[in-house]
């Protein structure tokens, strides 16, 4: 086996073991990585049409955020390592695929689409008016999913709520 042959088997080998390690996460993650990508080429065409400098901090401030969405999607794995592990306690043959990390990987997918079809429309590119509806109104489903989920481990937010201090009492 030559070099190039040999270097094709470990990406293809590694490619393989994180999308097994990553199961039904492995998809979402490479949609966002695609989206990561294309999100900052663009941003770099459309920068002069918007009368911006491209310079090495700001591009190195967008890389931070794009790592700050993968160490979001962790965050998510990490509940549902938790989830997981407190429901097997209960119910030992329990186990629920990754759910609030695919959630919050697509809601970075969708929320890095909308950026991209910016700024190929600030950049001058053609970007079919029922495109832009479409992406916003997947996300919304993403965010009125991650809210039913929400509601049915019983609304977080108005638990959050009761601990916050009302009119200076408790204060």
């Amino acid at each position: 086996m030559d070099g190039l042959k040999k270097i094709q088997a470990v990406i293809v080998g590694l490619f393989a073991g994180l999308t097994g390690w990553l199961g039904n996460l492995a998809i979402p993650v490479y949609v966002l990585l695609a989206c990561n990508v294309i999100d900052y080429i663009t941003a770099l065409i459309a920068a002069p049409k918007r009368g911006q400098e491209i310079d090495s901090l700001k591009g190195f401030n967008g890389l931070k955020k794009k790592v700050l969405m993968y160490l979001l999607v962790a965050v998510g794995g990490l509940i549902d390592i938790l989830v997981n592990y407190a429901a097997q306690s209960v119910r030992p043959d329990f186990h629920q695929p990754f759910i609030v990390a695919v959630v919050v990987a697509l809601w970075l997918a969708f929320n890095e689409m909308l950026s991209i079809i910016e700024n190929i429309s600030d950049a001058g590119g053609p970007v079919p008016p029922f495109l832009k509806k479409l992406v916003k109104s997947l996300k919304k489903k993403t965010e009125e999913v991650a809210g039913s989920e929400r509601e049915q481990t019983g609304d977080i937010q108005k638990s959050d709520e009761k601990l916050q201090p009302q009119n200076g009492k408790d204060q």
